[in-house]
């Protein structure tokens, strides 16, 4: 499978459109590479650029980035409220798919490398990047930013680790740049209800992982206590994995905490945004919403959704949509501009929004297709949209009950079975897509070439593998619609008996999703040379069908006795 990662370089330059655009053009010249984010700040003077793709070709696009910043951006006029070093201040490299961090660290390293041969840039490496511990912590390399530069890289403690030692009229004009290997991180700022950086700050010190400075008496002029290696004593934040600082944003008029998580399974987002909360709260101060800067993974998302759903005693059975729109108006992730996750979400931005989906078209758009002279979709696929319809319906069900007057202290309940049958549903609207796939492949395999021995071989192989997919699919399909029974049989005993016509329609949708997904078993197992394979795959369906044929049954004797109030 293809290998992805992530490159997040951020530019000191966050006014100049032209300059930013120029930088960017850099990233799209490379192939391979799909530029997802660029967010540009005004009053930090800084934008944060996002792009992924395979490591070679990402690390490519990385040194051009850097190449062209150190052209356009002079290190020596630059000025923002972010602490900031260099031209392109860091790039960090992000593992996403079928990749580890330690391949990651090695493409880091080639690449920090190359910057300070090829470009004469001092580079440190941090985060899993590092050389040693010290190095790990990015505020520890930049310390003292720009301005402390021309010392410490002189110095043999704090010597780049690639590029040159010394500050001449380049490296003024270029900065360093520290290059890191990372998990994910998510840049999040909380508006608050205040201008007083001051008091933001206190905020930050509250929550973040370092902490403050220990004093000799309560007030922030009192002297700072120092341990027996005269190093300041700090009292750690509520929050691990975390870094923060208070600022003032003139664009909006408004103080902000401004927080790097670091470790979004020890502190998810919504964690971090209630904690926020509680000690802007404890200073009189109110969080009005935050702002996500650059992208984060959906998951961040569905895990905040899930618990302010669950924080309202709500059915977390809900499409991810639903989840997600609960996420973003409970944390006020449209406070200060709108918030469209197909932006800000990287599974969305990396999609293949090209390829034809049934399942994304209209009911419309769906039927007409299907009615067309292509042969696909056929029964297969409407065998499995039906089974997630059925599934559906017993969703609904749970998720009704669940919010039903007087019934309060079930949610929990229904929320469980309304979960069951959301993650059914979607098994069974991939598959949809799926048998249409799977057809596709028989017809590849039908148009391979067959002059020669060899090329017959070939198309044979690949048309037995085609037609046993296309009998492994339908198969599935009976498989995962016969396990919604499960969820519908349930609200039909027990979940509102207003909407217990529902679940008996649901269960004659999941009888008619595993009969029609057999006869593609049927139909497909007639053609294939490995008999063995074929017959026992029809015997099991068989089993299957007639177990659903029962299951229907006994659900809808169980729906008319409610309905004939028996």
């Amino acid at each position: 499978m293809k290998q992805l990662i992530e490159c997040v370089p951020n530019i000191s330059e966050g006014r100049d459109m032209n300059i930013i655009n120029q930088i960017t053009a850099e990233i799209e010249k490379v192939e391979g590479v799909k530029l997802l984010d660029v967010d540009p700040g005004a009053t930090t003077n800084r934008t944060v650029i996002t792009f992924v793709g395979e490591p070679a070709n990402v690390c490519e696009a990385a040194f051009r980035v850097v190449k062209k910043a150190s052209e356009l951006i002079d290190m020596r006029n630059h000025h923002g409220d972010h602490p900031r070093f260099g031209a392109t201040d860091v790039c960090p490299l992000v593992p996403v798919a079928n990749i580890d961090m330690k391949e990651v660290v090695e493409y880091a390293r080639k690449l920090a490398d190359r910057i300070g041969t090829e470009l004469n840039i001092p580079v440190y490496c941090y985060e899993s990047a590092a050389f040693n511990a010290e190095r790990r912590n990015l505020a520890n390399c930049r310390a003292g930013e720009y301005e402390a530069l021309a010392d410490r890289i002189s110095s043999e403690h704090w010597k780049p680790d690639f590029g040159p030692c010394k500050f001449d009229a380049h490296v003024a004009t270029t900065g360093a740049t520290a290059v890191g290997a990372r998990d994910f991180l998510i840049a999040i700022n909380y508006n608050l209800n205040t201008t007083s950086t001051r008091r933001a700050n206190a905020i930050a010190f509250d929550v973040r992982e370092k902490g403050r400075p220990m004093r000799v008496g309560p007030k922030v002029t009192d002297k700072v206590v120092k341990d027996e290696n005269g190093n300041t004593v700090m009292i750690p934040g509520t929050l691990k994995g975390t870094k923060a600082i208070g600022w003032f944003i003139e664009e909006y008029g408004i103080a902000q905490v401004s927080m790097n998580i670091t470790d979004i399974s020890a502190s998810p987002v919504h964690v971090c945004f209630e904690e926020v909360c509680n000690k802007a709260a404890e200073r009189g101060i109110r969080v009005t919403g935050c702002e996500i800067v650059g992208l984060i993974p959906k998951k961040v998302l569905i895990d905040a959704g899930r618990y302010y759903l669950a924080k309202q005693q709500r059915s977390l059975g809900v499409s991810e949509d639903e989840i997600m729109k609960i996420a973003i108006k409970s944390m006020g992730l449209d406070d200060l501009k709108p918030f469209n996750p197909k932006e800000k979400v990287i599974e969305f931005l990396i999609a293949d929004n090209n390829k034809k989906s049934l399942v994304d078209m209209t009911c419309t758009g769906f039927a007409n297709e299907t009615a067309s002279e292509s042969p696909a979709p056929g029964g297969g696929s409407i065998s499995a949209y039906v089974g997630a319809l059925g599934a559906s319906l017993g969703t609904m069900v749970a998720n009704l009950s669940s919010h039903k007057a007087g019934w309060d202290e079930r949610w929990e309940e229904f929320s469980k079975w309304a979960e069951k049958g959301q993650a059914i549903k979607d098994q069974l609207l991939f598959l949809v897509d799926e048998d249409t796939n799977a057809f596709n492949k028989i017809m590849d395999a039908l148009g391979m070439p067959k002059k020669t021995e060899e090329e017959k071989n070939a198309r044979k192989a690949a048309l037995e593998a085609a037609s046993k997919y296309a009998i492994e699919i339908p198969f599935k399909v009976m498989n995962v619609a016969f396990s919604a029974f499960e969820v519908v049989e349930a609200m039909a005993k027990t979940g509102n008996p207003a909407s217990v016509s529902d679940a008996g329609v649901g269960a004659m949708c999941c009888r008619t999703a595993v009969m029609g997904a057999y006869l593609n078993v049927k139909i497909n197992a007639a053609g294939i040379n490995d008999r063995e394979f074929a017959d026992n795959m029809v015997a099991q369906g068989a089993k299957i069908e007639i177990a659903a044929m029962e299951k229907e049954t006994e659900i809808l004797k169980i729906v008319n006795a409610i309905i004939n109030k028996e």
